[in-house]
């Protein structure tokens, strides 16, 4: 019910831009969140957008440098990924949480939908 897409391979300062489709389910109002897991490392938080759609929320690796957006018509949302680093080099997940329900935004459980993942790979 969620399909990532847009991962590759891309020199270090470069940009990508992930896509997560919805399909089968409403997910406008659930947060919608973008996770990655690199090789040997936890799932980490990337950013989420909030249930209602008005605030959201970056990890501090990322902050300035990911944008999370959302298209309701499409049932969409993005990660534009901007200077890109070899350290961000992971498998990005999507995910949507709970209905109305934005606590624990940052950890995995509080989701209950992920898409199968798309991988970026930074060169240096």
């Amino acid at each position: 019910q969620l399909q990532a897409s847009g991962g590759g391979l891309v020199q270090a300062g470069g940009s990508l831009r992930l896509s997560c489709a919805a399909s089968g389910r409403t997910f406008s109002n659930r947060v919608m969140g973008w996770f990655r897991q690199a090789p040997g490392k936890e799932r980490e938080f990337v950013a989420a957008f909030s249930w209602s759609g008005r605030s959201t929320y970056y990890a501090d690796s990322v902050k300035g440098r990911f944008t999370i957006s959302r298209d309701n018509a499409k049932n969409t949302v993005y990660l534009q990924m901007n200077s890109l680093k070899p350290e961000d080099t992971a498998v990005y997940y999507c995910a949507a949480g709970r209905p109305y329900y934005n606590s624990d935004y940052a950890l995995p459980p509080a989701y209950d939908y992920w898409g199968q993942g798309t991988l970026v790979t930074v060169s240096s």
